[in-house]
């Protein structure tokens, strides 16, 4: 298993200006939520006394998508967040949310997971497969091409094949953004 991969660092100068440590460059917040909608975790460090500022960043690049009229959390939510700050300290709000949040992208990686393969989903699908190579495996008398053999590697994709699938990838992924906007 491959470990997670860590963290992009980036650290934050007196001049107030944001360092990637990985590509010797300097940042802007909308690069860094690029990093996010992209899959990365990033840390946000203060580089002279070494505090960690990635959740006032956050926060900062919430507020600039919301004042630019991208409206994610209705004004409901802002408002008992408020709310959740001034009344107890051990408020339930940040489990709600990261629960929330967590149930949110396992339902939509089942999603993907079914619209890559909508056949799996079918009860007996993997059984009727089984069958069915054991069955073409005794037509064959026995031999087995790397398609036939369920243990043999998988072919290699040629590069059409990679580019349709990076294309399905594309087109799902615009409308899963269609989707969310509908919600709003």
């Amino acid at each position: 298993m491959s470990e997670p991969q860590k963290p992009l660092l980036i650290k934050r100068y007196a001049s107030r200006r944001l360092y990637n440590t990985e590509t010797s460059d300097y940042v802007t917040l909308e690069d860094i939520a690029g990093f996010i909608r992209n899959g990365r975790e990033v840390q946000i460090v203060d580089l002279k006394t070494g505090d960690d500022l990635t959740r006032q960043y956050l926060l900062q690049i919430v507020a600039e998508h919301e004042s630019k009229g991208e409206s994610v959390l209705p004004l409901a939510v802002l408002t008992d967040l408020v709310r959740s700050y001034t009344t107890q300290a051990n408020s339930v709000v940040p489990q709600f949310l990261a629960m929330s949040f967590d149930m949110l992208r396992e339902s939509q990686s089942k999603m993907m997971e079914k619209a890559l393969n909508p056949m799996a989903a079918v009860p007996g699908f993997d059984a009727v497969q089984a069958q069915q190579r054991a069955w073409l495996k005794a037509m064959t008398g026995g031999w087995t091409g790397p398609e036939l053999d369920e243990d043999a590697p998988p072919a290699k994709k040629d590069d059409a094949s990679r580019q349709e699938l990076d294309d399905i990838r594309t087109q799902l992924a615009a409308l899963q953004d269609q989707l969310s906007k509908m919600n709003r």
